[in-house]
């Protein structure tokens, strides 16, 4: 039974999608730099063994004596883990790439599917008051991305504008209504972020028309460009919003954060 004199926890936000290369750790590290610069207190949680979303918000490997491999393994707690960043109002619990044995070590534990949804709950995680959490998982339908729509209230979808991208959907739907069904019956789609989108390209314009046709109100009204300053800041270990504040990707990533606001209003 839940505990009624605990606060209102988080909203928690899974950013999945099984198709790599679509902007999902952009997407992470950018939606949530532009949420903590509204005021709100954000934590991402890097669960993609390739820990670029750490990486990506300058925290380096000698910097991750713990992370989300050992709160996955109940020897840590997150609350001891996250980490701030450069940015106000942003923490991290980082990854490593310990992650990658992650399914093998946890496929005897019984509430292997909950791990992080226990985690993200304990006590201890409210004197941090976050806001959001998200959840930047790895381009899998793995153990780990099921244990973030397990601990997700929602799923925010990056969606690339190239052919075929609708079919790409299928089997992440289908792993969100088995979710629902046997885990996490409150599990919603928050939303589909369409990505890399370049508005003088036909097959672009197409993508969108299909998408905003097909899912209606779940595709944001905003669109993230391809602009090669998103590209470009992750190498230099912060996010576009502090890189190029004035570039379409940093605006673009603002205008995401109002829209996402404003749904939770």
């Amino acid at each position: 039974m839940s505990d009624p004199t605990r606060p209102p926890g988080p909203r928690i936000i899974a950013i999945a999608n099984q198709k790599g290369g679509v902007g999902k750790t952009t997407t992470a590290i950018n939606l949530g730099a532009a949420l903590a610069r509204s005021n709100k207190h954000v934590l991402i949680v890097d669960i993609d063994p390739q820990g670029n979303a750490s990486t990506g918000l300058g925290i380096e490997q000698d910097d991750r004596d713990s992370s989300t491999y050992d709160i996955l393994m109940g020897d840590a707690a997150p609350a001891d883990v996250a980490q701030d960043t450069e940015v106000e109002n942003l923490w991290i619990i980082p990854a490593t790439t310990d992650l990658s044995s992650a399914d093998i070590e946890l496929i005897a534990n019984e509430k292997r599917s909950h791990l992080l949804h226990d985690a993200l709950r304990q006590p201890a995680m409210d004197r941090l008051a976050f806001d959001y959490i998200l959840i930047d998982c790895p381009p899998s339908l793995n153990l780990l991305t099921v244990n973030a729509l397990v601990a997700a209230h929602s799923v925010l979808v990056p969606l690339q504008s190239e052919f075929f991208a609708l079919e790409g959907l299928s089997q992440l739907m289908l792993t969100i209504r088995n979710v629902r069904e046997k885990a996490n019956p409150g599990l919603r789609i928050e939303g589909v972020a369409l990505t890399m989108h370049d508005k003088r390209n036909n097959l672009a314009l197409q993508v969108e028309e299909d998408a905003r046709e097909n899912l209606g109100e779940l595709v944001f009204q905003t669109v993230i460009p391809r602009n090669v300053r998103l590209s470009e800041a992750p190498s230099f270990a912060m996010p576009v919003l502090d890189y190029d504040p004035s570039s379409r990707g940093a605006q673009a990533y603002r205008a995401l954060a109002a829209e996402l606001i404003a749904r939770d209003v």
